[in-house]
């Protein structure tokens, strides 16, 4: 019997150990967190979205898309994003890349066949096209490209729009990113934000 009573009463105490970290850490904690967000980055906190004029908003009904996450690219006249293994490409619910290993056949494959396409389109040597353009991030939500993919691009973007080469480079320059901290990773350029800045530059132009 005495034994019965201290296994319920380890019991009870276990109980009310796992009630009070359920209600600190899974409720409490991120509250916390999300309130400290809203007030220090309201942007950020609610999904860092952008509208279609490039304005950062935290109303989802106006948003086009998050800076954080890429998405696929239908217009062919716009610059275009690195290939996505998410889902059918660029899913947030399905985040992963191809798990291929770098010998893998299927992987050669698909790498010489978009380097052979992305060459076509940009009308370059296939040796010109650089490595991100043929291959997908980890996650397959990256919503940047290297400076180098971006330069790429920049004539058959400024033909498509009727804006001078060196108006989308500047562009480009305007929307590329540094390194974080200053020393991890290389500057890169988000395409969301370089797109509707395309679109908006090509707009009085269109008029």
């Amino acid at each position: 019997m005495k034994d019965l009573y201290s296994l319920f009463r380890f019991s009870l105490a276990g109980l009310r150990l796992l009630v009070a970290m359920t209600l600190v850490l899974g409720l409490g904690y991120p509250l916390l967190v999300t309130g400290i967000a809203r007030v220090a980055a309201p942007w950020q906190a609610d999904g860092s979205l952008v509208t279609a004029t490039g304005a950062h908003t935290t109303d989802p009904g106006e948003a086009v898309g998050s800076a954080l996450l890429g998405q696929l690219v239908d217009d062919p006249t716009l610059f275009q994003p690195r290939p996505s293994a998410a889902g059918d490409g660029y899913d947030p619910l399905s985040s992963y890349g191809s798990n291929l290993g770098p010998e893998s056949p299927e992987l050669v494959a698909a790498i010489r066949e978009r380097r052979a396409a992305i060459a076509e389109r940009e009308g370059v040597p296939v040796g010109e096209v650089p490595p991100d353009a043929v291959t997908a991030s980890g996650s397959g939500l990256d919503p940047h490209i290297s400076q180098a993919y971006a330069a790429l691009q920049v004539p058959r973007v400024a033909a498509a729009h009727d804006l001078s080469e060196d108006d989308v480079r500047a562009l480009v320059e305007e929307h590329t990113e540094g390194r974080t901290l200053g020393i991890l990773g290389e500057p890169r350029v988000n395409v969301l934000e370089l797109n509707i800045a395309v679109t908006r530059a090509a707009a009085p132009a269109a008029g």
